[in-house]
């Protein structure tokens, strides 16, 4: 019975353990989409996870994320503090789809626009978006509309 009970506690912390050693390994990258909703206008969703206005993640050194948007206005990324980042434009999907014009990799000013985020350096970084007007005339949301944050821990 000792033995049983002895192997038994052994698995449990086997097992917290484990689960303790997996979450505190950060990412190597991660996929960000932001999408419309009607209760709070937008929110956005890290690797197929809840959907929220406020996100966190944690990714390794030299480690990125691509932000997609796929809401029905554009959005400006914006870094609020932590080092610097290098920012790039993946995808600029079809003209007509968004705002005309030639912007700076931190816009994603069609639905489908999609940025990539290299973090070279440990940190904490912040980031939100600058929404712009809708594409497409009679959306309707309910409430004030979200502000988006993002929070990412890079060691």
């Amino acid at each position: 019975m000792r033995v049983k009970r002895m192997v038994t506690t052994l698995a449990a912390v086997t097992a917290v353990v484990a689960g303790t050693a997996s979450a505190a390994t950060p990412a190597a990258h991660l996929s960000i989409v932001i999408r419309h909703q009607v209760r709070g206008c937008h929110s956005w969703s890290i690797d197929g996870g809840a959907w929220k206005a406020q996100q966190s993640a944690a990714l390794r050194v030299g480690g990125w994320l691509t932000v997609a948007n796929n809401d029905v206005m554009p959005h400006q990324l914006v870094k609020t503090s932590g080092p610097a980042v290098k920012i790039e434009t993946l995808k600029t999907p079809m003209a007509g789809m968004g705002l005309r014009g030639t912007f700076g990799p931190s816009m994603m000013a069609h639905m489908g626009a999609t940025v990539k985020i290299t973090f070279a350096h440990a940190g904490v970084y912040r980031f939100t978006t600058k929404a712009g007007e809708d594409y497409m005339p009679g959306m309707k949301t309910i409430g004030e509309d979200n502000v988006l944050r993002l929070t990412v821990t890079v060691r």
